[in-house]
């Protein structure tokens, strides 16, 4: 059975359109540009909600990844919102040194050992990237193998599935379609 692509990937001119990515606000539009944002809104918002990966998508975006535009019928204050409500923060490194790790959360240790281990002749660099960390988060790793010292470990609460759902229900837009 073939996999259904999400609305998102059939159609990215829906929700990259420039009013979904910067929504206006309603004292500083016309009558027929409010009009036309909430046509652009509802119709990306019936055809995400719909969506069978709505939830999973959902969840990465308001929990591990800040990314921008509209997903998952939200926009970037409601996920702003859905976060506080939930007292979490999705870091984003801007370090000039290596890849912002996405989500900003640690990257396992022994990841780091067994990347280094499949690819042996990586440069630190390469295996950030392959990590999707700094470069100084793998030379922390190895070091930190070297010494003896293994493993630092960092816990993260993240709220559950459920918990995000419920955020999101309690938001206006949620039942608007």
């Amino acid at each position: 059975m073939k996999p259904t692509l999400p609305p998102c990937a059939m159609a990215p001119e829906m929700y990259q359109d420039e009013i979904l990515l910067s929504p206006p606000s309603r004292r500083d539009v016309t009558a027929d540009e409010w009009r036309d944002y909430l046509t652009k809104r509802a119709s990306a918002h019936r055809r995400c909600a719909g969506c069978d990966v709505f939830d999973a998508c959902l969840y990465r975006a308001v929990v591990d990844v800040d990314v921008t535009g509209f997903l998952a019928c939200t926009s970037e204050a409601e996920r702003r919102r859905l976060r506080r409500d939930l007292g979490i923060e999705v870091q984003v490194d801007s370090s000039p040194y290596g890849t912002a790790r996405v989500g900003g959360g640690p990257v396992d240790h022994a990841e780091v050992l067994g990347a280094r281990k499949a690819h042996p002749d990586d440069t630190c660099r390469q295996l950030a990237e392959r990590l999707g960390c700094s470069t100084s988060t793998v030379k922390r790793h190895l070091r930190q193998e070297r010494e003896g010292r293994g493993a630092v470990v960092a816990t993260i609460d993240k709220p559950t599935m459920g918990q995000v759902l419920d955020a999101f229900d309690r938001l206006d837009t949620s039942r608007r379609v």
